[in-house]
């Protein structure tokens, strides 16, 4: 069966896939160019991706990603465009620990993604040998860096392996669930990169970082979170698309794209829809699928592209059977060995889950990192009380939690190893050679909710002919930051 699009204006744009990244070019499409036909697509029968909303004992929780970095301007602005203005809500507490050599430690400050401009800054959290060892950063020679490097081999030969093991390592993790011996510094931390390009010494480049950000005097909260939870942001602007004349069909996977004389051909089962114009906005392993007839060349750069899996504990406990320690939670080096990267104390973290039920007391942790996939295959209960156990050994905490949820996230997180922006940069100049195609989404320009919907906004005016949003993403790439304690 075809269907066709009857109705005039600016033709028929197609979105395939109905994470955070393709609602937003969705949204994009009908509020730039008015008489647009738009139809998003997504294979399973719910929206988000991996914002998901959810419950335990009656509160609303995150199942997924919990917060958005608010420094950058596209997910706080999306969320006011779709009517979620008043119940945007910064954390609480931002105050979070480090459980590193044997105990829970203040998160260290003054730091670009765990790395110093000054050996005091880790006081605390390094060993003194480890301290002493990033004072001999200003005594090395230079070290070139080239098109891309590794930011753990880069950091450990500037500043020691101990920088990296006991808070670069805890704090890439949280982001990418990655190594950080293996992800791109170019790719994921913009900033350090272009910091050990035009300095000698890694510190001194760090101070500069801080000095220029003291300069701009940026004000508010570096994180944003929403009243209910961020899952709720999806659905906002999926309740916007629709009502601007959009339709989003769910439980409807695409099988085959192909190019015709005057547009594509969007297959879905027994249906065939034509579209002028269509955004691919699904995981890398998924675009590759449907790229692999017209665009050979992306599709093979994009199957190269590697996930790492996780999975999210939700405990629910009597907050009057338990003391916890202040803050918003805690990061876990994996060089200790335990099994948990993270734990978040939601209630202490969100105000408004502690609002909803002031006699609960919240929290998460996560497990699973890249190369890591035996964990997941454990029961539900065997990873609630492997969290149990690490929790109670970090914190002391031994009751009983009265409810809990288990969350999987198989190739949640894709990987930005080193050479990735040039991977990103081939996959475009493919994909460009192909009038009325884009693509977006967390496997090109950033993992955080902002680099989505940046990435979105670029690959929809791309379509209406200015490339800048797409080359300025693809130069500079959205540096995704760690929220403190869990993710």
């Amino acid at each position: 069966m075809r269907e066709t699009d009857t109705r005039t204006g600016n033709g028929h744009a197609v979105v395939i896939g109905g994470g955070i990244a393709g609602l937003a070019a969705a949204h994009r499409l009908l509020a730039t160019a008015p008489g647009t036909r738009v139809t998003v697509l997504e294979a399973s029968d719910r929206l988000g991706g991996k914002l998901l909303p959810g419950e335990i004992e009656g509160v609303r929780v995150d199942l997924g990603a919990e917060s958005m970095l608010a420094r950058r301007p596209e997910a706080v602005a999306l969320a006011r465009e779709v009517g979620l203005a008043d119940r945007l809500q910064p954390p609480a507490t931002a105050t979070a620990s480090i459980w590193t050599r044997g105990a829970l430690r203040p998160m260290p400050k003054g730091h670009v993604m765990g790395v110093p401009g000054d050996a005091s800054a880790l006081s605390g959290v390094l060993s003194d040998e480890g301290l002493r060892r990033i004072e001999r950063d200003r005594e090395l020679p230079p070290t070139e860096v080239g098109d891309d490097v590794a930011v753990g081999a880069y950091v450990a030969e500037r500043l020691g392996r101990e920088v990296v093991d006991r808070l670069v390592e805890p704090l890439l993790g949280g982001v990418y669930a990655g190594d950080a011996y293996r992800i791109s510094m170019r790719s994921a931390v913009p900033q350090l990169f272009e910091a050990a390009r035009t300095h000698g010494s890694l510190t001194e480049g760090v101070r500069a970082i801080q000095a220029r950000a003291a300069a701009n005097r940026q004000t508010g909260p570096v994180f944003m979170g929403i009243e209910g939870g961020i899952g709720q942001l999806p659905l906002a602007v999926a309740d916007s698309v629709r009502a601007r004349g959009g339709e989003i069909r769910t439980g409807t996977p695409v099988t085959g794209l192909r190019r015709t004389s005057d547009g594509w051909q969007v297959v879905t089962g027994e249906r065939t829809i034509d579209a002028d114009t269509v955004v691919v906005a699904v995981p890398a392993y998924a675009a590759a699928a449907l790229l692999g007839t017209e665009a050979p060349a992306a599709a093979a750069e994009l199957g190269c592209v590697e996930y790492a899996s996780m999975a999210l504990m939700t405990l629910a406990y009597r907050r009057s059977e338990i003391d916890l320690p202040e803050g918003s939670g805690f990061l876990v080096p994996p060089v200790d060995g335990h099994t948990i990267k993270a734990s978040t104390f939601a209630s202490r973290k969100w105000g408004w889950i502690d609002d909803e039920d002031p006699d609960l007391l919240v929290l998460r942790t996560s497990v699973g990192r890249y190369g890591e996939t035996e964990i997941l295959k454990r029961e539900d209960a065997e990873l609630v009380e492997l969290s149990r156990h690490d929790l109670r050994a970090a914190t002391g905490l031994a009751a009983e939690p009265v409810a809990t949820r288990v969350t999987r996230w198989h190739d949640g997180l894709p990987q930005y190893p080193v050479g990735h922006h040039a991977r990103v940069a081939r996959v475009r100049e493919h994909v460009s050679k192909l009038p009325g195609l884009a693509v977006c989404g967390a496997a090109y320009d950033g993992v955080g909710i902002p680099a989505c919907v940046a990435s979105a906004h670029a690959a929809v005016d791309q379509l209406r002919g200015d490339p800048a949003g797409v080359q300025e993403l693809t130069a500079n790439p959205v540096q995704s930051l760690h929220g403190g304690g869990g993710e």
